[in-house]
């Protein structure tokens, strides 16, 4: 009983260990209070706006997550730890950033090399996000700096934010970013700055290397964009990435995407939808996402000819993104890259069962063209009443056998009439008017084929 007691003891303890929740790797944040924080932006110093909304990513942040936050006070090799990578206490960050004053020189570089030889001392890998309103101005290059950490064998993650820079400004962050593992991103705003943190510190160096990189252009020129990747064989949440402009990562686990791809440049351009990419473990992969538009070249004939018809093109929510008609000959419609429906109703005298059709999985690539083609058949019935030798005015009813429904009608006007049909069977009434209106209405059953015609006369 003793053992026993021993092994459910040891067994409770394994699970309470397992049931703890793992600590995250600290998140430090680099904050660039140089002087030209005291510019203004929004009616607030630029100052003012980075320490609110840093304050809000962190009382966002796990209760578990340690941060730590470093800052450069005056000179190029004055740079200060405010709250050490080992803190917890979210007031205490907050309090720090609070009293933080704008001055000095922007030592970008010794920044990051401070806080890199503090991992390497203490052997701990963590997340660092840089947030900064100026470039590079004590002759560092922290390119350079980051590259020979990561060779070194220091694990860690850089994000860089530049707060209202220009964009001939980024080259040496964007360059760091990258070899750190992590994203450079642009804030031009309050709200920007927002999006860009709580991105950057969902991406942690505790999450897998992107291993999915995209990049979405709109005529050339590389436009910010949301891609929503969903899971189509083991239905994950949907993983998300911003482009901001640039070339962006993401880690999906390997399996098969649709990407929905949203533009946030509040331009015309519609969302588009990407189908099925593959990720790996082991390699990355990339995708341009373009939203130039692309076009569906529509070919609708009847028998090998030319036909009229009704044409529209349906997105993966079942609205109509573009409609023509053909007016017998070949068209073209633009629209943006993506899955569709085509949807194409025969015009004219066609009638029967067959004279509406749908082309699913329409795949449009932008400035490429994808042709659409749909050939409907048909035949020739001509019905001829007849009374007394002479043709004579009547109603025709014509209904495909077997299902009964009525397709198509009309009057012969002592003439006769001529109809256009499906190939099939048909049983086609015939009801005198006029002076023969007492005659007893006639039924027959026709078969038409496909181009060729039967004529048939009943005689009252």
């Amino acid at each position: 009983m003793k053992q026993l007691a021993t092994i459910l003891c040891l067994l409770l303890f394994s699970i309470q260990l397992s049931a703890q929740p793992e600590v995250p790797s600290p998140i430090i944040f680099i904050y660039d209070a140089s002087g030209s924080m005291w510019g203004q932006m929004q009616g607030k110093t630029k100052m003012e706006i980075a320490t609110e909304v840093l304050t809000t990513t962190v009382n966002k942040l796990p209760a578990n997550q340690n941060v730590g936050l470093d800052r450069k006070k005056g000179d190029c090799k004055d740079v200060e730890t405010l709250v050490s990578m080992e803190n917890n206490s979210k007031s205490e960050i907050n309090s720090a950033l609070k009293n933080i004053k704008p001055l000095g020189m922007t030592p970008l570089a010794y920044a990051a090399s401070q806080v890199i030889d503090g991992l390497r001392k203490s052997k701990k890998k963590a997340t660092i996000i840089l947030i900064t309103d100026g470039i590079e101005s004590c002759n560092g290059n922290i390119c350079e700096i980051v590259t020979a950490a990561k060779k070194e064998g220091i694990d860690f993650r850089l994000h860089i934010v530049g707060f209202g820079l220009k964009a001939n400004e980024t080259e040496q962050l964007k360059c760091a970013a990258n070899a750190g593992d992590g994203k450079y991103y642009d804030a031009a705003d309050a709200s920007g700055l927002d999006d860009v943190l709580t991105e950057a510190t969902a991406e942690t160096v505790d999450k897998p290397k992107g291993n999915v990189s995209v990049f979405a252009v709109k005529n050339g020129v590389a436009i910010d964009a949301w891609v929503k990747a969903y899971d189509v064989v083991a239905k994950r949440a949907p993983i998300s990435v911003r482009t901001y402009k640039d070339t962006a990562y993401f880690y999906l686990p390997p399996s098969k995407y649709n990407f929905e791809v949203t533009p946030l440049e509040g331009s015309d351009v519609k969302m588009v939808t990407v189908e099925g990419i593959q990720s790996f473990e082991d390699k990355i992969i990339h995708k341009t996402i373009s939203f130039d538009g692309g076009k569906i070249g529509v070919t609708t004939t009847n028998n090998g000819k030319n036909w009229d018809c009704m044409v529209k093109v349906l997105d993966a929510n079942g609205k109509t993104v573009a409609s023509l008609r053909t007016y017998n000959e070949p068209k073209e419609v633009e629209v943006n890259p993506g899955v569709y429906k085509v949807s194409i109703q025969a015009l004219g005298d066609m009638k029967g069962l067959e004279t509406y059709t749908e082309i699913e999985n329409v795949k449009v690539e932008a400035s490429g063209i994808r042709p659409v083609s749909h050939n409907f058949t048909t035949g020739t019935a001509f019905i001829d009443a007849k009374a007394d030798g002479n043709s004579i005015d009547s109603v025709v009813t014509i209904d495909e056998s077997p299902s009964g429904k009525n397709v198509a009608g009309g009057r012969t006007y002592s003439r006769g009439k001529q109809f256009l049909l499906n190939p099939g069977t048909y049983k086609v009434k015939v009801a005198p008017l006029g002076n023969y209106k007492d005659r007893k209405t006639q039924t027959i059953t026709i078969e038409v084929k496909k181009g060729e015609s039967i004529t048939k006369t009943l005689n009252f």
